[in-house]
C-alpha cells in the first residue's frame, strides 16, 4: 500500500510541476500579447499621424498652387493668363476637367481620359506649371480636382488652350 501512496505523491508533484510550467508559459504568452497590442496601437497612432500630415501637405500644395498662379479660390480669373502649349496627354486631362461639371478624383480623371492613374498627379502639376488655374480640394479622404470656373468661361470665349474640334474627338 505504501507504493501506491508514493505513486500518488509523485503524481501530485508532477501535476504541480506541470501546472506551474503551464502558468509560466501562459504568463509569457500574455506578455507577448500585450507587447503586440502595444505595437498595434503605436502603429495605428503613426498611421493616423501620417494621414493628418498628408492632409496638411495637400493643403500646403493647394496654397502654393494658388500663390504660384497669383489667384485664390475666392478670386475669379479676370485677366487673360498666359498658357504654355499642352501636349496630347495634358490636353486629354484638361478636356476631362474642362467638360466635367464637378471636381474629379485622380481615378475618375484617369478613367475618363483613358490614362493610367499614376500619370494624373504629374499631369495636373504640369498643367498648373503651364498656367492652367486648378483648384484642389480634399474631401472624403481623396483629392478632388477642377478647373477654376472663371478660367472655364474664358476658355469657352477665347480658346486660351488652342483646342480644335479634333481635340474633342481624340
Amino acid at each position: 500500500m505504501e507504493t501506491a501512496f508514493c505513486g500518488n505523491g509523485k503524481m501530485s508533484e508532477l501535476d504541480k510541476s506541470m501546472h506551474s510550467e503551464l502558468q509560466r508559459i501562459r504568463q509569457a504568452l500574455e506578455e507577448h500579447l500585450n507587447g503586440i497590442n502595444d505595437n498595434t496601437q503605436e502603429i495605428q497612432s503613426l498611421f493616423d499621424y501620417l494621414q493628418e500630415m498628408e492632409i496638411k501637405l495637400e493643403k500646403i500644395s493647394q496654397r502654393m498652387d494658388q500663390l504660384q498662379l497669383g489667384t485664390s479660390s475666392a478670386t475669379p480669373v479676370t485677366s487673360k493668363p498666359a498658357i504654355a502649349p499642352l501636349n496630347q496627354m495634358e490636353k486629354k486631362v484638361f478636356l476631362t476637367l474642362y467638360t466635367g461639371e464637378m471636381a474629379l478624383s485622380y481615378k475618375e480623371i484617369a478613367e475618363r481620359a483613358q490614362l493610367s492613374c499614376s500619370v494624373i498627379p504629374e499631369c495636373i502639376s504640369t498643367l498648373v506649371g503651364k498656367g492652367v488655374p486648378i483648384i484642389r480640394n480634399f474631401c472624403n479622404d481623396q483629392i478632388l480636382i477642377k478647373i477654376e470656373p472663371g478660367f472655364k468661361e474664358m476658355q469657352a470665349k477665347e480658346n486660351l488652350i488652342n483646342l480644335s474640334l479634333q481635340s474633342f474627338m481624340e
